[in-house]
């Protein structure tokens, strides 16, 4: 009895002295109620919590607030877009790359060099203008060009050829003459007996509506020869230009500009020109076929004032474009596709020069032209 009772009283004083020992902050309740005011340093959320926002001691991280409430006007500078934030566009501090706003309203004129599509940006598409852009043609008159250029003398039943380097991507032909008729052959040579255009042309009056024709030359050993078939009393005057830029091809931008139609192989298509008009362009293609047509220009009835008979072996790479002057009034352009059904072509012809006092003189004088 004695020594249960010794053993208790051992375990007793073994027990108190244990309690004694307890660290104080492991007996504080975790009840909310026992606080004043009921608040638990313990609990997030709640005052004089190490885990709320603004405690003393906590994190500098996490001392900003998670909404947009911020006490200073509402703005919190860890949020994206507000006021103060690293990630709003103009922030101290902020990448460069995100100061730009991500709209088109931008401060300066409304332009944001970052997007696509507005003022000063890289990937917006070039803007051409008439005097830097690569489609947009120089309107000069045949007279003009031939002032600009050196030309040569071609005498009847005489030939003339003229070779260049493959840099050229087409070239200029043009043919007058004093006055008189001219009839002459045309052709681009490329390689020994390879003449993959060619081209017959009569004019009635080689000085008032002069020839004049661009031909492309893609590849390598490239010529023009020109053949005056006339006699000896009947000489004309031919000059070449070369172009070398790269830049457009004309019947290129007369197609992406003007409307165009298809002729049926042996269909003819017409068209008729005021006064007005000082010249026509007219340009013939295929895709990719042959090409075989005739290009008349009348004024009156079955009155042929300059005649052309093309061929080109490839209608698609060697497109045929001439530019024809057409004074006076009563023009018209006629095409005839001499090829058979099989071998359509795509016909285009839109003024190239436009003369409006041209039809002031004509009203006031009843339209009378000599021709």
């Amino acid at each position: 009895m004695k020594f249960t009772t010794t053993v208790l009283a051992l375990s007793l004083l073994a027990a108190d002295a244990f309690m004694v020992q307890e660290p104080k902050n492991v007996v504080q309740p975790l009840n909310a109620q026992s606080f004043a005011n009921g608040a638990n340093p313990t609990v997030r959320n709640t005052v004089n919590s190490p885990f709320s926002p603004g405690a003393r001691g906590a994190p500098a991280s996490r001392t900003a607030p998670q909404s947009n409430n911020y006490p200073v006007n509402g703005a919190n500078p860890l949020v994206k877009d507000t006021a103060n934030s690293p990630f709003s566009p103009g922030a101290r501090g902020a990448p460069a790359a995100r100061m730009a706003p991500q709209s088109n309203t931008s401060p300066v004129n409304g332009a944001n060099p970052l997007v696509r599509g507005t003022a000063n940006s890289p990937f917006s598409p070039p803007k051409y203008d008439s005097s830097t852009s690569t489609r947009t043609m120089a309107v000069k008159s045949t007279k003009e060009m031939f002032d600009q250029i050196v030309p040569v003398e071609v005498q009847g039943g005489s030939l003339k050829t003229c070779s260049f380097s493959e840099t050229v991507d087409r070239v200029n032909v043009l043919l007058k003459t004093n006055g008189r008729p001219l009839n002459a052959n045309i052709e681009l040579w490329q390689g020994p007996d390879n003449s993959p255009q060619k081209m017959a042309v009569y004019l009635e009056d080689g000085e008032i509506r002069p020839f004049r024709a661009t031909i492309e030359s893609p590849g390598s050993s490239n010529a023009i020869a020109i053949r005056n078939t006339g006699q000896m009393e009947l000489p004309l005057t031919a000059a070449i230009e070369c172009e070398q830029s790269g830049s457009t091809a004309p019947s290129e931008i007369l197609y992406a500009n003007s409307k165009y139609r298809t002729v049926q192989g042996g269909a003819v298509y017409t068209t008729p020109f005021p006064p007005a008009v000082q010249s026509v362009q007219i340009a013939l293609r295929t895709d990719g076929r042959p090409l075989t047509a005739r290009v008349e220009l009348l004024q009156g009835p079955n009155n042929n004032k300059q005649v052309m008979e093309v061929y080109t072996e490839d209608g698609s790479t060697r497109p045929f474009y001439v530019i024809v002057d057409t004074p006076g009034s009563g023009n018209v352009v006629r095409i005839v596709n001499t090829a058979t059904v099989e071998f359509p072509l795509t016909a285009s012809a839109e003024p190239y020069m436009v003369d409006q006092s041209n039809g002031l003189e004509n009203s006031q004088n009843g339209g009378m032209n000599w021709s």
